[in-house]
Formats: structure tokens, C-alpha cells, sequence
């Protein structure tokens, strides 16, 4: 059982990770160099607005998945990496909850209303929040891996 706890909990980190690194290094730079606003930020609304349902399941997972490992192991047994990772984990969670209901929100209504400037703008601001959740993804997954 705790491996296959273990194993879900990878699988929901690999997917919001995957996706992050997918947005950020192929998706958004095409798209911004290709595309004028009245394509590019529908289509950036829709695949985000996709791809954020799968980051809200894998919040989810990675919650109930991350407690019962840290349940089985006791938190005074678990290594350091395991409290960064959580700590850390805990952060883009927050990050990503702003992200959604805060510039994602605003964007999609922009969208909806055509207003090319203010949705821009407001993806101008989901972009660093994204690169910094990225990072900090990746800063938990070392932690966890190097801090044992």
C-alpha cells in the first residue's frame, strides 16, 4: 500500500510539473510568437483552464497521498526533505490558489468580454507566478531526493 500511495503521489507531481514545464518552455513561446491576441489568448484561456483541472485533482492527491506517507513514516521519522518538500509543497499550493482565482480568473472574463489588453495583461501576470511554482516544484522534488 505505501508504495502505491507513493506511486500516486510521483504521478500527480509528475503531471503538474510536466505541465508546467510544457506551458513554459513549448507552448507559451510559440504561442506568443505566432499568434495575435484575439487567437492567442483564447486559445492560452482554454488549454490553461484544462490544464488547471488537472492541477486541482493533483493538489488533491498530492494532499491525501503526502499525509498518509507522512502519517505511516511519523513526522518526527521522516527525513528533512520530507518537511521542505512539504513546506514547499504547501507554498505552491497557495501560489497556485492566488494563480486561479485571482489573474486567472480576471483573464477569462477578459476573454470572454474581448478585452485583449486587460486579458494580456493579466496573463502577463499568471506567467511569473507559474515560472516561480516551476521552480519551486523542482526545489521540493531535490529536497526530498538529496535531503534523506
Amino acid at each position: 500500500m505505501f508504495y502505491a500511495v507513493k506511486l500516486l503521489h510521483i504521478a500527480a507531481a509528475i503531471v503538474w510539473l510536466g505541465g508546467m514545464t510544457f506551458v513554459l518552455g513549448a507552448l507559451r513561446p510559440v504561442v506568443m510568437a505566432q499568434l495575435a491576441p484575439p487567437l492567442r489568448l483564447p486559445l492560452m484561456a482554454a488549454v490553461l483552464r484544462r490544464f488547471f483541472l488537472a492541477v486541482w485533482a493533483g493538489i488533491g492527491v498530492l494532499l491525501l497521498s503526502g499525509g498518509h506517507l507522512l502519517a505511516v513514516t511519523g513526522m518526527k521519522n521522516a527525513p528533512i526533505g520530507a518537511h521542505l518538500m512539504l513546506g514547499i509543497g504547501l507554498l505552491m499550493f497557495a501560489i497556485f490558489g492566488h494563480l486561479y482565482f485571482g489573474p486567472f480568473r480576471r483573464m477569462k472574463a477578459a476573454v470572454t468580454a474581448a478585452d485583449w489588453p486587460e486579458a494580456g495583461r493579466r496573463m502577463a501576470q499568471i506567467h511569473p507566478l507559474v515560472v516561480l511554482n516551476a521552480g519551486l516544484g523542482w526545489l521540493a522534488v531535490a529536497a526530498i531526493y538529496l535531503l534523506r
